[in-house]
């Protein structure tokens, strides 16, 4: 059974920091890219970054020098940790594994999307102003 599981999610003050964690089982980890998406109410889903198998990053333009993501293959997780935090990062965040070997556009959140097999419930993050 493929399982991801968030974790790390919670309410923090603006310029606050938090780290996600997902730790995922059920398939082959290193195989796949991995990634960080998030929901808000009455917003579109939106990409905020996602990680090669050998490592290449991507990340939004609103959350670059903020996120960093990364990978522990040892140990079949995903983090991103989010630093200098904003209102307007508050929302539901899901990890997702895709068959994603990156992308030559700037567009790679759709490139992602697409190629997205598994994701997870999602964990909350708040930001208060």
């Amino acid at each position: 059974e493929v399982q991801l599981v968030e974790s790390g999610g919670g309410l923090v003050p603006r310029g606050g920091s938090l780290r996600l964690s997902c730790a995922t089982s059920g398939f082959t980890f290193g195989a796949y890219g991995m990634g960080w998406f998030r929901q808000a109410p009455e917003r579109p889903r939106e990409g905020v970054a996602a990680i090669t198998t050998n490592g290449t990053t991507y990340y939004t333009d609103s959350v670059k020098g903020r996120f960093t993501i990364s990978r522990d293959d040892a140990k079949d997780t995903v983090y991103l940790q989010m630093d200098n935090l904003k209102p307007e990062d508050t929302a539901h965040y899901y990890c997702a594994a895709a068959t994603f070997r990156g992308s030559k556009s700037p567009d790679w959140w759709n490139t992602f999307y697409y190629a997205m097999q598994y994701w997870g419930q999602g964990t909350q993050v708040t930001v208060s102003s």
